[in-house]
C-alpha cells in the first residue's frame, strides 16, 4: 500500500475517535461500529468519484489549473496518463477505506482519433481497473458516458436535432453499461447533462421529451439484453449548462418516467447541491423520492448559500445530512445504492494529501449525521407527533373518503348538518425544530 503518488499517507486512514486531532484519521466514522443493528459502512456505502478528484486539475472559465496532478500533464502519452491516472485513484481509495468508486467512461479513458478508439482504450483500461478491485478490494457503486463534454454533444445528446447524435450517444451507453457490468457494477447512472435548452426560440420540446423517452426505453431494453443486475439511476439537475433541463428534479423525473411508461425501470441518484438549485432542500429531494419507492443512490456535496451555481463542495453540516439520512433509514436503506463523493476541492487546496482532508471530513459529517438519524429514528418522537397530526385519517370520516364511499354531496350535507366542524390544531413547528436540534447535541456531546 506504499504507493507513489500519496507519500504523505502510510497506509490506511485508521478510526481514532472523538478524542484524536490527528488530521489524518476519522473521528466519528467507524466502519464497523453497529448502528440499528448494520455496520455504518454498510449503511453509507460511500464511494469516490473519479472525475473531480483525480480527472480534473482545478481549472475554471477564468484561470488554468491549480492542482498538484502529475497523471493530467499535458505533455504526457494518453494511455500512459490513464494508467498513471488509474493508479493514483487506486492508490486514494485502498488507504481512505472506503468500499466503492464512480466514474463516466471519459474519466478513464482517451477519447481517440474514432469510436473503435476510443472503445480499445476503455477495454484496456477496464482490464486493469478488474485488476486493481481484485488487489484493493474497491468495487464499482456506477459507471456512467459522459454525453456532454465532446462538442458532438453541445445541442444535447438523446434530445439533439441530429439524429446521428442519437446514435453516438447511445453507442457510448451501450459501451459502458456493458463496462459497468463488466467490473460488477451495482448500478447504472444517467446524467442528462445537456438534455434541455438554452432557448426556445429553436426547441420542439415535445420533440425532444419523445426522443429522450426512447432512449431511456432503449437502456433498459439492453440492461435486459444482457442481463445486467443493477440499478438504473436517473440524476436530476435543473439548469446548468442548459437554462432549463428536462430531468429539473425528482418529482419532475418521476412524472416523466410514468408518463412514458418507465417507472419500474428506473430510479433516482439524488444530489445534494442540485437539490437546491432546484430551489429545494436535499431533505426534500430524498423525502420525495423515497416516499415515492424512487430512491435508488445519493452524490453528497452541498452549495455555498452565497452562489447561485453548483459549487459541489464537500459536506460539512450534519445538520443538512441528518434528516435526509432519516427519510432514508425510514424507507429501509439505499439497497443497491450509496453515498458518491460527487464533489471537488477548492482551487487553492492544491495538494494531493487536501484530497484526505476533504474526504476525511465529509465521511466523518456524513457518519455522524447517520448517528443522529438513527437516534431519532429510535426515540421515534418524530413519527409519533406525525402519526398523531394524521391521526383523523384511521378514524371513520377518514377512511370513508379514502374508500370511496362518500361523494362529494355527501360530505356537504355532513357539514351543512353541523356533524362536521373542524377544530384548528397547532402543526408544532418549532418544537419539531428544537427535537431535532436535542438530537444533534445529544450525538454530538455522546
Amino acid at each position: 500500500m506504499a504507493g507513489d503518488f500519496f507519500s504523505d499517507v502510510q497506509g490506511r486512514i485508521p478510526f481514532a475517535g472523538s478524542g484524536s486531532s490527528d488530521p489524518l484519521a476519522f473521528t466519528v466514522y467507524d466502519p464497523d461500529r453497529l448502528v440499528l443493528g448494520t455496520p455504518m459502512a454498510d449503511h453509507l456505502r460511500v464511494g469516490v468519484c473519479l472525475w473531480h478528484s483525480f480527472a480534473w486539475d482545478g481549472r475554471d472559465m477564468f484561470g488554468l489549473g491549480t492542482l498538484d496532478r502529475p497523471w493530467l500533464a499535458a505533455d504526457a502519452d494518453p494511455m500512459a496518463a490513464a494508467r498513471q491516472r488509474m493508479a493514483a485513484a487506486f492508490e486514494f481509495i485502498e488507504k481512505l477505506g472506503v468500499p466503492y468508486y464512480c466514474f463516466h467512461d471519459r474519466d478513464v479513458a482517451p477519447e481517440g482519433e474514432s469510436f473503435a478508439e476510443f472503445r480499445s482504450n476503455l477495454d484496456a483500461l477496464t482490464d486493469d481497473a478488474l485488476g486493481y478491485q481484485e488487489r484493493t478490494g474497491a468495487r464499482l457503486l456506477w459507471g456512467t458516458a459522459n454525453l456532454f463534454s465532446h462538442p458532438r454533444y453541445q445541442a444535447g445528446a438523446a434530445t439533439n436535432p441530429d439524429p446521428e447524435v442519437f446514435a453516438y450517444a447511445a453507442a457510448q451507453v451501450r459501451m459502458m453499461l456493458e463496462v459497468t457490468q463488466r467490473l460488477g457494477g451495482t448500478n447504472y447512472v444517467l446524467w442528462g447533462g445537456r438534455e434541455g435548452y438554452d432557448t426556445l426560440l429553436n426547441t420542439d420540446l415535445r420533440r425532444e421529451g419523445a426522443q429522450l423517452a426512447r432512449f431511456l426505453h432503449l437502456v433498459a431494453e439492453h440492461k435486459a439484453r444482457i442481463g445486467f443486475a443493477g440499478t438504473l439511476l436517473i440524476e436530476p439537475k435543473p439548469m446548468e449548462p442548459t437554462k432549463h433541463q428536462y430531468d429539473y428534479d425528482a418529482a419532475t423525473v418521476h412524472g416523466f418516467l410514468v408518463r412514458h411508461g418507465l417507472d419500474g425501470e428506473y430510479r433516482l441518484n439524488i444530489e445534494a447541491n442540485h437539490a437546491t438549485l432546484a430551489g429545494h432542500s436535499f431533505h426534500h429531494e430524498v423525502a420525495y423520492s423515497v416516499a415515492h419507492g424512487i430512491l435508488g443512490s445519493i452524490d453528497a456535496n452541498r452549495g455555498d448559500p452565497q452562489n447561485g451555481w453548483d459549487t459541489d463542495q464537500f459536506p460539512n453540516s450534519v445538520e443538512d445530512l441528518a434528516l435526509p439520512l432519516l427519510e432514508i433509514l425510514r424507507g429501509g436503506g439505499l439497497g443497491t445504492g450509496g453515498f458518491n463523493f460527487d464533489a471537488k476541492l477548492r482551487r487553492q487546496s492544491m495538494d494531493r494529501t487536501d484530497l484526505f482532508h476533504a474526504h476525511i471530513g465529509g465521511i466523518d459529517t456524513l457518519a455522524r449525521a447517520l448517528l443522529v438519524a438513527a437516534d431519532m429514528l429510535e426515540a421515534g418522537t418524530l413519527d409519533a407527533m406525525r402519526e398523531e397530526r394524521y391521526a383523523g385519517w384511521s378514524g371513520p370520516l377518514g377512511q370513508e373518503i379514502l374508500e370511496g364511499r362518500l361523494s362529494l354531496a355527501d360530505l356537504a350535507e355532513r357539514v351543512e348538518s353541523g356533524a362536521v366542524d373542524p377544530v384548528r390544531r397547532s402543526g408544532r413547528q418549532e418544537l419539531l425544530e428544537n427535537v431535532v436540534n436535542r438530537h444533534i447535541w445529544t450525538v454530538r456531546e455522546g
